[in-house]
């Protein structure tokens, strides 16, 4: 009964914030914060779900200026878990299917979130270039998930190559941000779904690696979000349970 109630919810605000969000964009369409907004009300449906998100940023990155950001991709409820931490002035990157999602896919792309054809190698190519001009021409951020597909419990999945490509031509640095593993998943007849919580890393500059590194970083990068990730869910895990005892 609790996940009925929670779906029937959680959908009718989701409509409700789509169109609202819609209709703000059709006065300032693609705005460089319409996703900055928009997301940060996203990230209020963690309440709904029944859990709480610990966000860590260092002073230095909100200060930062443009950058590519890269976090493990879980599950679905990111959307609602993850959106809470996009920072100013960043967009994401989706596929071009989202867009005939009804009100979730109109909103997403009126927001300024860009969209790409995965199953195009060609399109999907020149979409790194577009979009790191896009980076250097209007000062954006740009948040992917480097893992390309939702991991479902199975561990920080290999990354690809893309977002280190991209912040490579767009002269900007990668952004680590790491999300903790809830235990068991988010199980909407469940009323306590835990904590979560987000941490960003320190920038890694790209500057001055040529395309051969770029490989080597990205594993190297892969390594460094892991032990992270397995770190923070551990914390969580051991406080819930020094909480649950008697």
């Amino acid at each position: 009964m609790l996940a009925i109630i929670r779906v029937f919810i959680v959908v009718f605000l989701l409509i409700l914030l789509c169109i609202a969000s819609c209709i703000f964009c059709l006065l300032r369409p693609f705005h460089r914060n319409n996703v900055h907004h928009t997301a940060k009300i996203l990230g209020k449906f963690s309440y709904l779900l029944g859990v709480e998100i610990e966000i860590r940023i260092p002073q230095q990155i909100q200060t930062l200026g443009p950058a590519v950001y890269i976090a493990n991709h879980q599950s679905t409820y990111d959307l609602f878990t993850l959106s809470g931490a996009v920072q100013p002035n960043t967009v994401s990157v989706g596929k071009t299917s989202l867009k005939w999602i009804p009100f979730f896919g109109q909103m997403y792309w009126l927001t300024g979130n860009i969209l790409i054809d995965r199953k195009d190698t060609g399109k999907a190519l020149n979409t790194i270039n577009q979009t790191a001009k896009k980076i250097k021409g209007k000062g954006l951020s740009i948040l992917l998930f480097p893992e390309g597909t939702r991991s479902h419990g199975r561990g920080l999945l290999p990354f690809k190559t893309g977002a280190f490509r991209t912040a490579q031509q767009a002269q900007v640095p990668i952004v680590p941000v790491c999300v903790s593993n809830i235990q068991g998943g988010i199980q909407l007849n469940r009323w306590n779904n835990g904590k979560m919580v987000i941490e960003f890393l320190a920038p890694i500059e790209l500057a001055g690696q040529g395309k051969e590194s770029i490989r080597t970083m990205t594993n190297q990068t892969h390594e460094l979000m892991q032990d992270k990730i397995n770190q923070l869910s551990s914390e969580v895990n051991d406080a819930k349970l020094i909480k649950d005892l008697p």
